[in-house]
């Protein structure tokens, strides 16, 4: 018979178990869940609820359980339902009497509750972690290669040189917003539900502030059916995870363009790519496809946990163990996606010469001729409509920008002068924008600087 099958006359049938039981997912929590029943304990014997003793003799029997857990000894048993009634199961046979007493003020309620915040305070931090690692994979590859230029790009198509260390900082500067977030969420998860029992909380003389200091939370739910009821914090995570492996993916499809044949701006190292089972000759970025592809699983766990929380009366019910899941799945997916990331970049190759020769297209630096005409008078929109004539004259008798003498580019832009004829270079381009936030060397190396600084910081 179940723990908590004292009114019941029978077992439940054998498909209710297995519908029922969420063992086979939840193991994963058993450190947190033994690190919460210790705190429990330790706050019951505090408190002059059990004994010393007992208490002595339950944290001891936890960490027995605990290591036989994690040595693969211990026999987690499906019709024991979850973790919680695992571990409990196996301390009652091991103490007794005793042991009973570890569920004093408590259900598996706020029990679980707790776990899951335990847990995903520490994978926020290993997701951070790695985050920051891509971060630093992404800023050492700009840094080796800051001068190298390549065509930037609107609806896909070359709109005006920028520097490749400056593309590759946007994507530095979408991450660390990601942390933000995550860290945004990791705050408002640090708090403790264990103490709201069932939903009402306890009429035992419990001393809540106590666990939470054990447990490192930053205090305590201060409404019980909140407490229990509350995934909120689950689904911050995963929207937090769903925009993080966002940037991924637009990470992925920019490199997927790069290593195409028709750019073949970067080549990837053989160990981060496959072949065709066909075609010989092939050599697929995989890892940035299944990036790609991943991203909707991750956003697949975000709806799958807002479907379930969004009709659920106050307070616990049982529709709220499917949150565990998605979660879990999710967290996987970025975290392996995360660390595959850091060493591909490490590995790939940088051809800069053909960055350049697109980036040397005179047509990308037509509004450089446009700024420079506001510069000297014009309002801006009659030197666009003048410089829009210019390229339709260039096109029209397949020149390009750059190889016009002053008579011809005149003949569209009355006010040109000498010096107009030499704004068409990639390099002169892009350090004329030497604006805060620009692409313009001067600024890519401050920004450089800045990102080594920060992620230096928080590495300490």
């Amino acid at each position: 018979m179940a723990i908590w099958g004292g009114r019941f006359s029978r077992n439940p049938d054998e498909l209710v178990t297995r519908l029922s039981e969420s063992i086979s997912f939840d193991k994963r929590l058993y450190a947190h869940d033994i690190r919460a029943s210790i705190a429990h304990v330790r706050m019951l014997a505090h408190s002059g609820i059990i004994g010393t003793s007992d208490a002595d003799a339950i944290v001891a029997e936890l960490e027995r359980i605990r290591q036989e857990i994690e040595a693969g000894r211990f026999d987690l048993q499906e019709t024991l339902e979850d973790i919680h009634m695992n571990i409990e199961a196996a301390l009652i046979a091991a103490l007794g009497d005793t042991g009973a007493r570890i569920h004093t003020a408590r259900s598996r309620n706020d029990q679980i509750a707790t776990d899951i915040r335990l847990y995903l305070r520490d994978e926020s931090d290993a997701v951070m972690s790695l985050t920051r690692e891509l971060q630093a994979a992404l800023v050492n590859v700009a840094d080796h290669n800051r001068d190298a230029v390549l065509p930037g790009l609107t609806h896909l198509q070359h709109a005006q040189p920028v520097l490749f260390a400056h593309h590759l900082l946007a994507y530095v500067e979408m991450l660390d917003r990601d942390c933000g977030r995550l860290a945004d969420a990791r705050k408002r998860m640090n708090m403790l539900p264990l103490g709201a029992a069932a939903l009402a909380g306890t009429t035992l003389p419990i001393d809540r502030d106590f666990v939470a200091r054990e447990l490192d939370f930053d205090g305590v739910m201060t409404n019980s059916m909140d407490a229990v009821a509350d995934r909120d914090f689950a689904v911050e995570l995963l929207s937090a995870l769903a925009i993080l492996i966002m940037h991924l993916s637009r990470l992925s499809e920019d490199v997927i363009f790069w290593v195409s044949q028709a750019c073949a701006f970067i080549e990837l190292d053989d160990a981060f790519c496959t072949g065709s089972s066909l075609m010989p000759q092939k050599k697929n970025p995989d890892v940035a496809e299944l990036t790609r592809g991943k991203s909707g699983r991750v956003y697949g766990a975000l709806m799958s946990l807002l479907t379930v929380m969004k009709g659920l009366p106050l307070c616990y019910n049982r529709d709220m163990q499917e949150d565990k899941e998605p979660i879990f799945d999710a967290i996987d997916t970025v975290k392996l996606v995360l660390a595959v990331w850091a060493p591909m970049l490490k590995s790939m190759r940088v051809d800069t010469e053909r960055m350049h020769t697109a980036a040397a297209d005179p047509g990308l630096m037509a509004t450089d001729l446009a700024e420079w005409l506001v510069a000297a008078g014009l309002p801006f929109r009659t030197a666009h409509e003048q410089v829009g004539r210019f390229v339709a004259y260039c096109r029209e008798r397949d020149l390009a920008l750059s190889n016009v003498t002053l008579k011809q580019m005149r003949e569209t832009v009355p006010e040109a002068q000498p010096e107009c004829l030499d704004l068409f270079t990639p390099e002169k381009s892009v350090d004329a924008r030497n604006v805060t936030g620009a692409t313009a060397t001067a600024q890519v190396k401050k920004q450089l600087k800045r990102w080594k600084a920060k992620l230096a910081a928080n590495a300490a």
